[in-house]
C-alpha cells in the first residue's frame, strides 16, 4: 500500500487523501501527524497489514476487524465507544488503545500474550478464539484483571510462549487459597511449553 511510511512525514494533503480514501470524516490533524476523529472509524476488511494513519482519539467506535494486522501500533489511544480488532493476526495488544469506553473485541486472533491490554475498558472484553484464552483466562474464570495481576507479580508466561512451571504452580496455589477455587495445573497447554 502506498500510504505506509512514517506518519510524521505526511503533509496535510496526504493525510486528507488517506482519510478520504478510507471514508474518515470530521478529523483534526495533530502536530505529531496523528489524527483525532469526531465520530466512527471503519477500517473493516481493508486488507491492512498496518494502520494507514496514526490515530490519537476517536470519539465513536473503531473497527479494524478482518484485516491482516500483526500489530495495533498507531491505533487510537482513546476510543469513545467500542474497539473491534477481531479476525487479524495479532499476538499481543501492544500499541492498542489505553482507554476504551465501550467493549473491546479481539476474538479470533493469535494472541499468546495480553501485553498492551488497555488500562480502562468500560464495557465487556471479548478474548475468545485466541491461544491465550484456551487456558490462561480460563484458569482465572475469564477474569483478565486477576490474570494480569498474577502475571505482573510472578511473570510465569514468557514472550516465547514458555511457561515457568514452578511459578505457575505457585500462582495456582495462591489463587486457589485466596479465591477458594479448585484449579489444577494442566498437564499440557496447547501452543505453550513448560520450562522449569
Amino acid at each position: 500500500m502506498k500510504y505506509l511510511k512514517l506518519f510524521e512525514n505526511f503533509n496535510q494533503s496526504q493525510i486528507d487523501d488517506i482519510c478520504e480514501y478510507y471514508g474518515i470524516q470530521n478529523y483534526i490533524i495533530n502536530s505529531d501527524g496523528s489524527i483525532d476523529v469526531d465520530g466512527d472509524v471503519d477500517l473493516n476488511s481493508k486488507k491492512l497489514t498496518k494502520m494507514p494513519l496514526k490515530f490519537n482519539k476517536v470519539s465513536g467506535w473503531f473497527d479494524c476487524c478482518g484485516n491482516e494486522l500483526t500489530t495495533l501500533e498507531n491505533s487510537p489511544n482513546y476510543v469513545g465507544d467500542d474497539f473491534y480488532c477481531s479476525g487479524n493476526k495479532l499476538t499481543n495488544l501492544i500499541g492498542g488503545p489505553k482507554e476504551v469506553v465501550g467493549d473491546f473485541d479481539m476474538e479470533g486472533n493469535e494472541l499468546t500474550s495480553l501485553d498492551g491490554y488497555p488500562k480502562i475498558i468500560g464495557g465487556d472484553f471479548f478474548p475468545h478464539e485466541n491461544p491465550i484464552t484456551h487456558w490462561v483466562i480460563r484458569l482465572f474464570d475469564y477474569n483478565v484483571k486477576i490474570y494480569l495481576d498474577y502475571q505482573e507479580t510472578y511473570n510465569f508466561l514468557r514472550k516465547d510462549c514458555k511457561i515457568v512451571k514452578h511459578l505457575l504452580e505457585e500462582v495456582i496455589k495462591d489463587y486457589n487459597e485466596y479465591y477458594d477455587k479448585q484449579v489444577e495445573l494442566p498437564e499440557k497447554i496447547e501452543g505453550y511449553t513448560y520450562e522449569n
